[in-house]
């Protein structure tokens, strides 16, 4: 940006940027900060009010039990796993103090696509990620391939329909990570 920041919303937006979960220490949000953040990432767009999203926290032992999950569900798949590869797994939602999985609901509708259902949930990750910013927290928002195993989403409680729009790691970090490239925004406009 070439014209300085005239506003905190545009600072903020301007210094966001994900930080690896291995960086993250505690203190993860407390119960109101996590309510604010929650609260703030539900003030989406949402066309017909559908709510088309819910949250899963991953908090305290919640973290070891679904790395539990996802490790005995690689070791079943990839026999020849080793030891290191296994114990990755089960610490995948150990990095950060708190991970928020944010599922989507988005289902066939009358009047609202699914596709618009699905964008509201990116949304909600979004705003999530902004919203712990502001906060103070650093955010990773993630999937691999747990937000993509039947097995492992039916285990964390999510319905058939029900997808992973992303798993939102919360945490501190001790240095602000540096920013990657940016594209050019001139290479990405046309002028209808």
């Amino acid at each position: 940006m070439t014209e300085p920041l005239k506003n905190d919303t545009l600072r903020l937006l301007s210094g966001r940027r994900s930080a690896p979960p291995i960086q993250m220490r505690g203190p993860g949000p407390d119960a109101q900060e996590l309510r604010s953040i929650l609260t703030l990432a539900s003030r989406v767009p949402d066309h017909g009010k559908l709510t088309p999203w819910r949250f899963i926290l991953f908090e305290g032992e919640g973290r070891q039990r679904a790395g539990d999950i996802l490790a005995e569900i690689y070791a079943r798949r990839e026999p020849a796993a080793d030891a290191q590869r296994l114990e990755l797994e089960r610490g995948r939602f150990a990095r950060a103090p708190l991970v928020v999985g944010v599922v989507s609901r988005a289902a066939p509708h009358v009047k609202i696509p699914e596709w618009e259902q699905q964008l509201t949930a990116g949304a909600v990750c979004m705003a999530l990620t902004v919203a712990a910013t502001a906060l103070g927290f650093r955010t990773a928002w993630l999937t691999e391939w747990c937000a993509y195993d039947r097995e492992a989403l039916t285990r964390f409680g999510l319905a058939e329909q029900e997808k992973i729009a992303g798993f939102i790691h919360i945490g501190r970090v001790e240095n602000a990570p540096e920013d990657r490239p940016r594209p050019d925004v001139d290479a990405l406009v046309t002028r209808f």
